[in-house]
């Protein structure tokens, strides 16, 4: 597909998203609770995770801990559960610049040589929050061009942006998602723990929206998919409450994974879902959901369908605990047969948990399950987990440990594109920041990429069955004080 014309499609979705535009960020009103839930919710920053920072403009470390929301949204749906978040008497929004330098080694099979090379990163940052009567805004957003010193790349820019809008009408909750990123390479591990790997401001004024979960969105978990690719996810969801304890969540998604590069293989998934939760208590909440997805590729016959019905456990208290597990069986159909079969029965299963420790927080998910293929395979079966811990240092500093691994086995392959059938990857690594001032914050990471394959991977002469990347990571952030709007 031309570039003008994927920018195009992403363009039409984007313009999709905001025309359901009417707010964000209301109380959900899934689990029974003395409140009226019809009571339009005040506007929050939330916590952002990791790097998770002081908010530069509080006076007392005290004022981030009072008139906490819970996250009640409901077991079945389409995003992560959260700790919840802190909420603000206004609404606002911060302006920011970013400066980020990576400095890298280059993997051996990537190019015939190798080396050490530099991007670096200049751009401006936006986090907004806004809240009408019953409905509320969230977006965070980063974006800017990256100047590179490797004479195998050219320049080029990079966009982040998520954002959130949900409206609460009696009943009815009516949300919608939207996560877009165009940046030069994978995103599983992506500048992990700096500025460059979330949109928006850092800190608490960075406003919280909910991840959507790993089995939503474009999987990206091959390192040997190389070059800048643009990758984009879009989820509504509706609930409506049938009792205090009882909820019907009916939602869906559109991702696609485009690349700039050819020897990648571009694809798209359509999901659709209806789940049905039940309060235990204000803090458990049980599930069972039903799942379709379709999985397609630009210029490939083969296309993917799965059908998917899963048992869901939630636990969530309010500043301290967000779990969720669930697990089923999975169907997965063939379009064109593999191995003579037009069908597999396999288990999709996935976990995530945030937990609030002392002085930081601990993340963690993992999600097994048939994902797109992640730009090299026609589909393949996804094992993936990720880790990541952070801890406070006095007032001031902040230290995070960031890991993840994937291992991808392939359902079916697309010939000249590779010849492995498994692929291993992971990355690791550590990061300290502090802020100096209200207004600065300067961030330095080190991490390790690595990947093996069961099969070599080339690159003009040079084959490899595997590699490992060092990459260096210093980011430097400016934010104004916040901006109240009326």
């Amino acid at each position: 597909m031309k570039l003008s014309k994927q920018l195009s499609k992403i363009a039409l979705l984007l313009a999709g998203a905001s025309a359901l535009a009417g707010g964000v960020w209301a109380q959900d009103t899934q689990e029974p609770s003395d409140t009226d839930t019809t009571t339009p919710a005040k506007p929050k920053p939330a916590a952002r995770g990791v790097p998770a920072l002081e908010d530069p403009n509080a006076t007392d470390s005290n004022d981030q801990a009072t008139n906490w929301r819970p996250d009640n949204g409901p077991a079945t749906g389409l995003q992560d559960a959260t700790l919840g978040s802190p909420e603000l008497g206004h609404s606002y929004w911060v302006p920011g610049f970013i400066y980020g330098s990576t400095i890298q080694s280059r993997p051996t099979g990537a190019v015939a040589n190798s080396g050490w090379y530099a991007d670096n990163y200049v751009g401006g940052q936006l986090s907004l929050l806004a809240s009408g009567s019953t409905t509320q805004l969230a977006l965070n957003y980063s974006g800017g061009g990256y100047f590179t010193t490797d004479s195998f790349q050219q320049n080029g820019w990079f966009q982040q942006l998520s954002v959130g809008q949900q409206i609460v009408r009696g009943h009815w909750q009516i949300q919608w998602f939207d996560y877009f990123s165009y940046i030069p390479e994978s995103q599983f591990g992506y500048a992990a723990g700096t500025g460059l790997a979330l949109p928006g401001v850092s800190g608490t004024l960075g406003p919280s929206i909910p991840g959507l979960g790993m089995s939503i969105v474009p999987n990206q978990s091959i390192y040997s998919a190389v070059g800048p690719r643009y990758s984009n996810a879009f989820a509504p969801q509706v609930t409506y409450l049938l009792s205090r304890r009882a909820s019907l969540t009916v939602g869906g998604s559109y991702g696609l994974l485009r690349f700039t590069e050819p020897g990648n293989v571009d694809n798209e998934m359509v999901l659709g879902s209806v789940g049905f939760n039940y309060a235990l208590n204000p803090h458990d909440t049980v599930g069972i959901l039903y799942r379709f997805a379709g999985f397609h590729y630009d210029g490939e016959p083969q296309a993917l369908g799965t059908q998917t019905i899963s048992f869901v456990y939630n636990k969530k208290v309010a500043q301290k605990i967000a779990w969720s597990i669930y697990g089923g069986p999975q169907i997965t159909s063939f379009r064109v047969p593999v191995n003579n079969q037009t069908r597999n029965i396999g288990v999709s299963a996935g976990t995530s948990l945030t937990y609030a420790l002392q002085h930081g927080s601990l993340l963690a998910g993992y999600f097994h399950g048939v994902t797109a293929g992640s730009g090299i395979l026609l589909g393949s079966i996804t094992d993936q987990a990720t880790f990541s811990v952070s801890r406070q240092f006095g007032r001031v500093w902040n230290a995070t440990v960031n890991f993840g691994y994937s291992r991808n086995a392939a359902l079916t392959s697309v010939p000249g594109v590779t010849s492995a059938s498994t692929y291993n990857d992971l990355f690791g690594g550590a990061s300290i920041g502090r802020p100096f001032g209200r207004n600065v914050q300067l961030i330095g990471s080190y991490e390790a990429t690595h990947q093996t394959s069961d099969a070599p991977v080339c690159s003009g002469t040079t084959c490899s069955s595997s590699y490992t990347q060092n990459v260096i990571v210093v980011t430097f952030q400016f934010q104004t004080r916040p901006f109240v709007l009326p």
